[in-house]
């Protein structure tokens, strides 16, 4: 059997292949994102069920199985990360996800980037930051990557208390690639999300030395029994304690609740639904 970690980023390459075939068509963009979202997870699922039959999964696309919560394996998969920017023909920030939570901790990621042609995955983790180098030294602002259509209010004021710049990137999984790959210095975010969109870039960026938690400092939990999640830092352990403690100067009372059940996107009639055997 393929380990773990080469089978994730070769599941998440694979996709992102069929997806960039898919992108070549003449859909137009409305129907390219839903054809997009659909065949990739199809595509995810029924391989996780041929080659992990003893697995669970979560998946955006799929309907939840809540016997996931007894399972000792969960695969947690965005089939595209970035639908939005994945119809916008041209645009590179969308990226497909695999990650593997094993017994209470993220054990495996892979992070697709396929209109980059590239796959950070735990298998060969990046070179994180070298240890004791500090972002944003000598003069240059630090790099903040925030989302195109929903960044934090508290954002603006944070940047100018740090001097920082802020750089608009499409999906999770761009933002959190490029603080990876040292692109940029942070990626925060607020307002919420769901464990699929931050399950395999933390995953990622854990191998590569950087720092993960909430915006409170408090953990990172996964394979809960609700996947909201209210918000997310990734950065360089140097970066910690000074972005933690401007959020929390900067940042309004944070609110724990999720949206209505309706918000998240469910596809009738899922021919193979998220699932635990």
């Amino acid at each position: 059997m393929q380990p773990d970690h080469e089978f994730a980023a070769e599941l998440a390459r694979q996709a992102g292949q069929r997806l960039l075939a898919l992108r070549d068509s003449d859909l137009g963009p409305g129907e390219l994102r839903t054809a997009g979202d659909r065949s990739s997870h199809e595509f995810l699922t029924g391989e996780l069920a041929r080659l992990r039959p003893g697995d669970c999964v979560l998946s955006e696309e799929g309907t939840d199985d809540p016997a996931r919560l007894s399972a000792d394996r969960v695969w947690i998969v965005d089939p595209l990360d970035g639908t939005r920017e994945y119809g916008e023909r041209g645009r590179t920030d969308w990226a497909v996800h695999v990650a593997l939570w094993e017994q209470g901790q993220l054990t495996v990621g892979a992070v697709a980037l396929p209109a980059r042609d590239r796959v950070l995955s735990t298998a060969q983790p990046p070179g994180g930051p070298r240890p004791g180098h500090r972002p944003g030294a000598g003069g240059q602002p630090l790099r903040i990557v925030m989302s195109r259509t929903r960044a934090p209010a508290f954002l603006a004021p944070l940047a100018a208390r740090l001097g920082a710049a802020l750089v608009p990137v499409g999906s999770a999984g761009a933002k959190a690639a490029a603080v990876i790959l040292g692109e940029a210095d942070a990626y925060l975010h607020d307002g919420g999300q769901y464990e699929w969109d931050s399950a395999a870039p933390v995953a990622v960026a854990q191998a590569a030395g950087l720092h993960t938690c909430r915006l409170d400092g408090s953990k990172l939990v996964y394979n809960q029994a609700s996947p909201w999640q209210p918000d997310i830092l990734i950065c360089p352990e140097a970066l910690a304690d000074v972005l933690l403690a401007a959020v929390s100067d900067v940042r309004p009372p944070a609110t724990e609740q999720p949206p209505p059940r309706g918000a998240r996107q469910y596809l009738p009639d899922d021919p193979e639904p998220s699932r635990c055997p």
